[in-house]
């Protein structure tokens, strides 16, 4: 098992997760965050950390698609480690339904 962030983390991007994550498995893109499934432990210490409920284990039905996105993009994106500061407008985006299609953008992030 390991666990996935969805789209709930676009342009929310609340960065509490790297905080807790004894593995730092955590890789930064432009408006969202994606955890390595390779590298994830399956310890759970991030799930309960996010704000936006954007971390979810990949034993849950659905999750194909961003499981797929999170190995794509972790192997791209630079590590983040450390917690910045949410973008200013994330509390507008949380719960936001559609985002992906919407705001998804594959660039990377600034990382550490």
């Amino acid at each position: 098992m390991t666990y996935v962030v969805t789209d709930a983390c676009i342009r929310c991007k609340y960065m509490d997760c790297v905080e807790v994550c004894p593995v730092d498995c955590f890789y930064e893109g432009d408006n969202m965050l994606v955890i390595n499934p390779s590298e994830c432990i399956d310890c759970g210490v991030c799930e309960p950390e996010c704000p936006a409920e954007a971390i979810l284990p990949d034993t849950e039905s659905g999750l194909e698609k961003w499981m797929e996105l999170n190995t794509t993009f972790s192997a791209s994106w630079p590590n983040i480690t450390r917690k910045r500061d949410a973008p200013d407008d994330a509390d507008e985006h949380k719960g936001e339904d559609g985002k992906f299609e919407k705001y998804f953008s594959p660039e990377p992030g600034q990382g550490d």
